[in-house]
């Protein structure tokens, strides 16, 4: 059995509660609960609630809903994390998601501030243990920050524990004042945090992990120097670890491969203890599905390569519409299923996926697509990213969710170079080229750099790359925000397999309308709840 971190919340109940119990006589501290006064005894209860920020690091649902906020995936049923609703442009500050995003963020960093402004309060805490601690809770804090700023813009910054009063006056702090006090942040906790940890501590924070982090916070502002130096640093030199590429991509994703080389950070999962069952939603109906809330989208499929190298538009490239999944990206098949796939069962056995209407020699044709309406994929694509075959039933999984991954590495230190006009066949064999070989790529027109590709080329050929390697990671939509292209992929059609009208976009499934508007969309709404608590928060523009 793995050796893990539990996440406990009862016991940050107790904490949290503190101005909840009881006087008691002579004002001594209860033995029987915990309280403000005998709490911070031990440094076990300090590591209690840590593991609790470490659990409230990130959602699992938006781990895998945040796809369908992008051009990638198609939310099919229901409305999980309002994601449908975002995608059509229909919302007003009031939905749920805001909230929940706004909320859960805080949280966190409640219990990042309540444990750094009381960790001193301890005896005889050893002071390189109590240094771990801190800058475990220092990133966790400035992760949280960086995602509030990535979705909000301006969002208050505070760095103790505040009183609800307090919560309720305070200002939203400028967006780049919140940046540089997580760049600030990361740079000190790299310092401190351990290259690696033991097995008993796998999955916690690295000094890697800050860097990479650190690397993603300046990608997303277009630093591209910054981001080719710490990638430089993390690539060519062991300063903060050292990763490699996991031979086989579908492994990265192996419930009996978690850990594994290419793994910078996660968020853990723990079978049977700390769990979630998003797939049950996601992977074929035949393949033990309760339906499909989360579709792959046509956009995501054509742009994976053919085996040659070649896009699919390209003439020569070999494309046969009529055999449109033959000789294409292998990651496209680790990633997504698609007509006449062939699935690999938890017991090793293999089932055809027939998806086209009236091919399946089964009657019940469960995975097939039908229009408008029905519980199977609404695109005519499943899922099989994070597919977890030791799973419960019900898709009940501890299969960990990589959130940094050495891949994206060397995406970014590409991107990086390119932007800065030094991409060149050094850069690339390192990046795109060992990524394509790593994938299955043989043909060297897939491998080699061409010294003739221009800079907006090879920007072409990088983004795609991302897409491809990167999907259903959670990603996607953050890509197409910093690159400003959402209001070009995220308006208008979202399409599923040629199974529709001829006469109509060649017959790729109309699946719905989208609507994202970039004099708005580029932020979300600072949720109405939290208006009308504070008076001294204002709205981001034309909402």
């Amino acid at each position: 059995m793995r050796s893990r971190y539990y996440f406990v919340f009862a016991l940050f109940g107790a904490v949290a509660g503190f101005s909840l119990a009881g006087c008691q006589k002579l004002n001594q501290a209860p033995t029987d609960q915990y309280t403000d006064v005998n709490y911070w005894s031990t440094p076990q209860n300090a590591s209690v609630l840590l593991n609790t920020a470490y659990s409230q690091m990130f959602e699992s649902s938006h781990f895998f809903y945040n796809e369908g906020l992008s051009d990638n995936a198609y939310v099919g049923r229901g409305d999980q994390d309002n994601a449908f609703t975002i995608s059509t442009g229909s919302y007003t500050s009031s939905l749920p998601r805001f909230d929940q995003e706004w909320a859960n963020a805080y949280g966190c960093i409640k219990s990042c501030n309540v444990l750094l402004d009381n960790v001193n309060r301890i005896p005889a805490y050893p002071a390189d243990q109590k240094a771990l601690l801190v800058a475990q809770a220092r990133f966790i804090r400035a992760f949280r920050y960086w995602q509030l700023m990535t979705w909000f813009g301006d969002v208050p910054l505070f760095s103790h524990d505040i009183s609800l009063a307090g919560s309720q006056s305070i200002a939203r702090t400028p967006r780049a004042q919140v940046l540089q006090f997580v760049l600030n942040e990361l740079d000190t906790v790299k310092a401190v945090l351990p290259k690696s940890w033991d097995a008993a501590d796998a999955g916690r924070i690295t000094s890697g992990a800050a860097e990479a982090l650190k690397a993603r916070v300046e990608l997303y502002e277009g630093d591209w120097q910054a981001v080719a130096g710490i990638c430089d640093t993390l690539i060519n030199t062991s300063t903060y670890g050292s990763w490699s590429l996991v031979p086989k991509y579908a492994n990265i994703f192996s419930p009996t491969n978690e850990h594994n080389s290419e793994v910078i950070l996660d968020q853990e999962y723990v079978p049977n203890v700390r769990t979630y069952a998003w797939t049950f939603d996601f992977i074929p109906i035949s393949a033990g599905a309760r339906d499909n809330a989360l579709a792959p989208t046509q956009e995501l499929v054509n742009d994976y390569l053919m085996l040659n190298g070649d896009s699919i538009n390209q003439t020569g490239s070999g494309y046969d519409i009529t055999n449109p999944y033959a000789n294409r990206d292998p990651r496209m098949t680790a990633t997504l299923v698609y007509d006449q796939y062939v699935w690999t069962n938890p017991n090793g056995s293999t089932q055809t996926i027939y998806i086209k209407p009236g091919t399946d020699p089964n009657k019940s044709a469960l995975n097939a697509y039908v229009s408008n309406g029905g519980f199977t994929s609404p695109t005519g694509y499943y899922w099989r990213k994070y597919f977890d075959s030791t799973a419960a039933p019900g898709e009940v999984s501890g299969l960990d969710l990589i959130l940094i991954r050495y891949a994206d590495v060397l995406l970014m230190y590409a991107e990086a170079m390119n932007e800065l006009g030094q991409m060149n066949a050094s850069v690339w064999s390192q990046t795109i080229g060992a990524l394509r070989a790593r994938a299955g790529f043989t043909d060297p027109n897939a491998l080699s750099f061409n010294a003739a590709w221009s800079q907006s080329d090879l920007r072409t050929i990088i983004r795609r790359e991302r897409r491809c390697e990167l999907a259903f990671e959670g990603l996607r939509i953050f890509d197409i925000r910093r690159w400003k292209t959402a209001q070009a992929v995220l308006n208008g059609w979202v399409h599923g397999a040629q199974y529709g009208d001829p006469t109509v976009d060649n017959g790729f499934v109309r699946v719905s309308n989208r609507i994202f508007d970039p004099t708005r969309d580029y932020l979300w709404p600072i949720p109405t709840y939290e208006l009308e608590q504070n008076s001294h928060l204002t709205q981001n523009p034309n909402y």
